[in-house]
């Protein structure tokens, strides 16, 4: 496939299709699991492919957007914005200080999908701390994450989850 021959728009279509694609596989994935194995080991597994994934992430999408390690908060909240998901759901920053700031998922396409069938929110606090956090480390080793909600937690309906990102000396 020539690639420099298609247009911004369906270069930018085929990108939401990837990460539209990568999220069902995710699902179905995780959704097998859980059928063969129960939820707890679902979570189980789920969690330590993310321990894996998010760190892959993170270092490709340093190298592509010349974020360099230990970049701070701005080179956190840059990689934040190039997620792969970061196409398909609503993030914003809040409450920034030069110390810290605080990531919130507004929309969250898995559980906006599980909440339009009348399912309750998926509990993937365990799996997103563990996320979170590597991530977080593969940008630059002095950032702590410290989650404020995140399902099975109640949370508004402004957010799913919000994350806290401090730089510690």
């Amino acid at each position: 496939m020539d690639l420099e021959k298609l247009s911004k728009e369906q270069l930018i279509g085929m990108i939401d299709d990837f990460a539209k694609n990568w999220l069902a596989h995710d699902g179905l994935w995780f959704q097998q699991v859980e059928k063969n194995y129960g939820m707890e080991k679902a979570i189980e597994l789920d969690t330590e492919a993310w321990r894996t994934f998010t760190k892959i992430e993170a270092k490709r999408i340093m190298k592509r957007h010349g974020i360099p390690e230990n970049s701070g908060l701005e080179g956190l909240k840059k990689a934040l914005s190039f997620r792969l998901y970061s196409r398909l759901n609503i993030q914003s920053f809040s409450e920034e200080t030069e110390i810290s700031f605080v990531f919130k998922m507004n929309r969250c396409r898995v559980q906006y999908s599980r909440n339009r069938k009348g399912l309750p929110d998926f509990p993937c606090k365990s799996v997103g701390i563990v996320e979170y956090s590597e991530f977080a480390k593969t940008i630059d080793k002095r950032i702590k994450t410290t989650c404020i909600a995140c399902p099975p937690d109640d949370h508004p309906e402004e957010f799913y989850c919000a994350w806290k990102f401090e730089i510690e000396d």
